[in-house]
């Protein structure tokens, strides 16, 4: 349904290696409805994954277009790299699949580049990481993306990548109290590297820091994920 105004409604697609969320928004990125969420499909591949978001979508009324974050690299609608998904996403046309399933507009973007955008101010430089199965990354300049950073699978410490010594598997297998040790390790690492003004941290594991952070590191809802959605419409 077009909102009274005519403005138009978005539904926002978040998926995940866990879990595959949607919301509705407004024309100014507001929720119109209650988030839902699934599991992610075993195996992961396209075709189920895109079956959920249908699923998921019937539950949020009526919409005119259709914004996704996905994670890995994306490129013209085309999802490069899906670590934490199945090889079958590595050069799949996401968004011509979803425009024929929904026969709507779509626009895909890296989930954290998404995240990003519902959370930064747009002024000086801005880092946002997501912790959760993976490590997502996105690097904002004047509110501008750097696309395809991926920084997640770049070297860290002890020869391991940010993914490695941060993602969900790491923190089950060491605890939560050395896995904050190593967040508060990456902050200053990242901090040296992009000498960034302000940090974000996001994803559905960001509540399980309990480290003091410093004055420009913000933790940011999950739900933040999906609210950046509405800036993949904007000029």
């Amino acid at each position: 349904m077009i909102e009274e105004n005519g403005a138009i409604r978005t539904l926002s697609v978040d998926i995940g290696g866990s879990g595959v969320k949607v919301i509705v928004l407004d024309s100014h990125g507001h929720a119109l409805t209650q988030r839902a969420r699934a599991e992610t499909p075993q195996p992961p591949k396209p075709g189920s994954v895109i079956d959920t978001i249908a699923e998921l979508a019937a539950t949020q009324g009526q919409f005119q277009r259709v914004s996704v974050g996905f994670p890995g690299v994306v490129r013209n609608g085309v999802t490069e790299t899906a670590v934490n998904l199945d090889p079958d996403w590595i050069g799949f046309d996401l968004v011509t699949a979803l425009s024929k399933r929904f026969n709507k507009p779509v626009q895909v973007i890296n989930d954290a580049d998404m995240q990003g955008l519902g959370a930064i101010s747009g002024k000086g430089v801005e880092l946002v990481i997501t912790l959760g199965t993976g490590f997502g990354s996105a690097l904002f300049v004047d509110g501008t993306l750097v696309p395809n950073l991926e920084m997640g699978h770049h070297q860290f410490r002890k020869d391991e990548t940010y993914e490695e010594q941060l993602g969900r598997a790491a923190l089950e297998k060491v605890g939560e109290k050395k896995w904050n040790r190593r967040l508060e390790k990456a902050i200053k690492s990242l901090h040296n590297l992009f000498s960034y003004d302000y940090l974000y941290i996001g994803g559905g594991e960001a509540e399980k820091v309990n480290i003091k952070l410093p004055e420009n590191v913000k933790i940011i809802p999950n739900i933040t994920g999906l609210l950046g959605g509405i800036a993949l419409w904007k000029d």
